[in-house]
């Protein structure tokens, strides 16, 4: 298994600055690849790959004492950084994920450096070793597990400061069986889940909440003049603000993603398309709640706990009686359910997850000697 573990790191002012004139020589390194790349397309018709950009790495370092200053390993990897994104460029160019044609990067849009771990940082005394930078500080506010092996590790500048980010290998780890029931989730806008046992739980409008901050302090932004001093203090403002609201968004969404796992045996989800969603009317709403976030965090904690989770289609799961299996057609004004056959009434987004449930179920082909899930499943039927 792999996992990323992410420590808040706290250099000092001679620090920061290392760190800052690293990250823009990697950047001038990056935006140097692309550069290169264009124009050998452009007059020649060439086109060149990370093999050849990475032969001239040494003879670059041989010319530049500032280039030669960086660790060798994560110049490449800032290199094949640039080739990832051209790659993904042309795989992705006719497909429905368009992905634009890759660009150079200004200051506020480079934020990371890569490093091969053990190869110019590493642990030391409690405290984070870069090379060319010194011991900096560091936040373990949770022990890495004895048994993984660090692959990389990347420095990244947030709006609040700087942070470490550690690419774990884990053992592979078998979990036993979860005893619990299976349960079907029906996400929403009001309610970001609603579970077939009839629970539900309140979405936090984490960036409606902030709303109110963000208005006063952008047009406090846009009245003064773009680039100066107080202009800068300004934007650090509305980043931290911005940053705040993505993490108690990221928080919440953990805090249940981890309940859910550890509770249910089967966990069934609809195969939402978010990329359409995220482009429709509620798509503010819809981005502020982060179903895909959500989605992707039970995913890989169920891994742990010995659940599984499961995608089904989302079609009619609102419109099917869960009670009888006919169509009662309802827009999205309609919040309850009410079967007109079989005289079954609950909440509509309570009866789209019995839905979803009954379909995963189906498709799990589940052994009928399990108690749990027989009972579930004769409750839903």
């Amino acid at each position: 298994m792999f996992r990323t573990y992410c420590y808040r790191l706290y250099p000092n002012k001679k620090q920061i600055l290392s760190l800052e004139s690293m990250l823009d020589l990697h950047r001038e390194l990056y935006n140097a690849a692309i550069e290169e790349r264009r124009q050998a397309w452009k007059r020649k018709r060439i086109t060149i790959d990370w093999y050849a950009q990475n032969a001239q790495l040494k003879a670059i370092r041989l010319e530049r004492d500032d280039i030669a200053s960086l660790n060798f390993s994560s110049c490449q990897i800032t290199l094949r950084r640039v080739h990832r994104t051209f790659v993904s460029f042309f795989v992705h160019r006719n497909s429905r994920k368009r992905i634009g044609y890759p660009r150079f990067k200004s200051k506020k849009r480079f934020n990371s450096i890569c490093f091969t771990f053990g190869d110019g940082i590493g642990i030391s005394s409690e405290r984070i070793r870069v090379t060319g930078v010194g011991k900096i500080r560091i936040k373990w506010h949770r022990p890495i597990p004895t048994d993984a092996k660090i692959k990389e590790a990347i420095l990244k500048r947030r709006a609040d400061g700087w942070y470490v980010y550690f690419q774990l290998e884990l053992p592979d780890y078998c979990p036993p069986r979860h005893s619990g029931e299976p349960v079907g989730i029906d996400l929403g806008l009001s309610n970001i889940v609603a579970l077939s046992n009839g629970e539900t739980v309140e979405a936090k409008q984490h960036l409606r909440i902030a709303e109110k901050k963000l208005r006063t302090q952008q047009r406090r932004l846009s009245r003064r003049r773009k680039g100066s001093a107080r202009w800068r203090k300004a934007a650090r403002l509305v980043s931290k603000s911005y940053k705040h609201v993505a993490d108690t968004r990221l928080n919440f969404n953990h805090q249940l993603s981890t309940r859910l796992a550890r509770t249910y045996s089967l966990i069934a989800v609809e195969g939402l398309d978010l990329l359409r969603l995220g482009k429709g009317r509620f798509s503010k709403s819809i981005g502020d709640v982060a179903w895909g976030q959500l989605i992707r965090q039970i995913g890989y904690k169920v891994e742990n706990t010995g659940s599984q989770m499961i995608k089904v289609d989302p079609r009619y799961t609102s419109q099917v009686c869960s009670g009888c299996g006919c169509i009662v057609k309802k827009d999205l004004s309609v919040r309850v359910h009410s079967c007109p056959e079989c005289g079954l009434v609950l909440d509509r987004d309570v009866n789209a997850a019995r839905n979803i449930l009954k379909r995963a179920l189906d498709s799990a082909r589940t052994e009928p000697s399990d108690d749990n899930v027989a009972r579930t499943f004769a409750s839903v039927v």
